[in-house]
């Protein structure tokens, strides 16, 4: 008896071990700026990392599967070309980005596996409150 309980407790310990320990070693990375990854890029390269940031105005290139996501001071070219996109992606739109960071002649390019955008109309809709 004793030892039928022990080892259901024995594999369901290793269980939630292994359970834990897959939590914990795949946790997403915190989201950066455009700013603060390209602050230091070498640092992310050939990394999973998440980006966010602003749809540069007319850069959208579907010929390409191309956009450049911008921030204050810093731009990043984004290749959409295997990512799932959410509705809405257009210019001058808040996106979220998960990818790799890859550094192909010379430049920096996101190879992005997800995009989201933001809703804008849950922001119009504030804004026109407000006045």
């Amino acid at each position: 008896m004793w030892a039928r309980r022990t080892r259901i407790l024995a594999i369901g310990a290793v269980l939630t071990i292994g359970l834990l320990a897959t939590v914990l070693l795949q946790s997403p990375a915190p989201t950066q700026t455009v700013d603060e990854l390209m602050a230091s890029p070498s640092e992310h390269l050939d990394q999973e990392v998440a980006v966010r940031g602003e749809v540069q105005d007319g850069s959208i290139d579907n010929s390409t599967m191309t956009f450049v996501l911008e921030g204050s001071s810093s731009t990043l070219t984004i290749r959409f070309t295997d990512a799932m996109v959410s509705n809405g992606l257009d210019d001058n739109r808040t996106v979220y980005a998960e990818g790799i960071l890859l550094y192909e002649d010379g430049e920096y390019i996101f190879e992005a596996n997800v995009i989201k955008t933001s809703c804008p109309s849950k922001y119009e809709e504030a804004a026109e409150d407000e006045e």
